[in-house]
């Protein structure tokens, strides 16, 4: 048997939705205006944070999958982001972009 009891306080300044329209808004300008953000989650790691999906959508077609997720600090609203996350997701972007153009010429 295993009891575990965490307790973590913090302010939160920052809701779901404000989260969502931070993220929304810089994923657009910095990546690309084909992303889009989904409902996020709540997570405790070091700090209290929104955990935001970012996922690639066509007008045509719909969200094709998930580029990856951006943590906004639920205190301050920091976007926790590196150069490198960054890259990451623009790159996870283009191969979604590349394998949904490719199953739609195959049709």
């Amino acid at each position: 048997d295993i009891t575990l009891t965490i307790q973590i306080s913090a302010a939160f300044n920052y809701s779901a939705v404000a989260a969502r329209r931070m993220v929304n808004r810089f994923v657009a300008d910095e990546i690309s205006y084909l992303l889009r953000t989904e409902e996020p989650v709540l997570v405790a790691s070091e700090r209290i944070v929104w955990r935001v999906p970012v996922v690639l959508a066509f007008p045509d077609a719909g969200t094709v999958g998930q580029a990856g997720t951006v943590d906004v600090d639920v205190e301050n609203g920091r976007l926790l982001l590196t150069p490198a996350q960054i890259e990451l997701m623009h790159n996870s972007a283009l191969e979604l972009a590349a394998r949904h153009a490719a199953s739609g010429s195959a049709s």
